[in-house]
This record gives C-alpha cells, sequence and structure tokens, in this order.
C-alpha cells in the first residue's frame, strides 16, 4: 500500500469514516524533515497493508492543518475509528512509527 494524498475534500472518506487505524502525515514540500519522513512512511505502508498511512498538505490544506492543531511539522496524529488517538511532532524512525501503530 502507498502513502495516499488526502485534502479537505476526501479527508472524511479516507480518514474520519474507515474503520481501523489511519495515520496521518502533516507536512510541507519545503520541509527538511518532512521529506526525510517520507521515505520511512512508505516503507511502512509497503509493510504493513492493515494500516492506511495518508499525507496532507499543510500549505495547500491550512483548514485541515488548523482543525487538527498542527504546530509544528512534520506531525503525525494517528486516528482509530475515525478518532484522534494520538499525536507525534517530529522526525520519527520505522520503529517508532510501527510502535505508535502497534500502541493501539
Amino acid at each position: 500500500m502507498r502513502v495516499l494524498s488526502v485534502n479537505k475534500n476526501n479527508f472524511d472518506k479516507e480518514v474520519l469514516n474507515h474503520k481501523g487505524l489511519v495515520l496521518v502525515d502533516f507536512n510541507a514540500s519545503w520541509c527538511g524533515p518532512c521529506r526525510m519522513l517520507k521515505p520511512v512512511l512508505e516503507a511502512v505502508a509497503n509493510e504493513h497493508d492493515e494500516y492506511k498511512i495518508v499525507a496532507v498538505d499543510i500549505d495547500e490544506e491550512s483548514e485541515l492543518a488548523k482543525e487538527y492543531g498542527i504546530l509544528s511539522i512534520p506531525s503525525l496524529v494517528l486516528f482509530k475509528d475515525g478518532k484522534e488517538v494520538s499525536k507525534n511532532v517530529g522526525l520519527l524512525s520505522k520503529s517508532e512509527i510501527e510502535e505508535m501503530l502497534g500502541e493501539n
């Protein structure tokens, strides 16, 4: 599975209405740590079909970033059955992301 780009038009369908875990990566193209995190998230997505991983560009989707209190990027927000269950800010390793997904 690949990391899917989402926006305000499909966020509800892809995240809030999804049954199970969805990890949302709030990022921006100019952000160095965000660019470093991208291949890590892609590796997790490719190895774990049981999780959905999506990306939101905060420059294009500032309303979503504001709605979820994103003040720093990269920010990873984990949703379970449409409800926010945890949030992490900053660059995480593959194992830290897997741990985040496994905790819920």
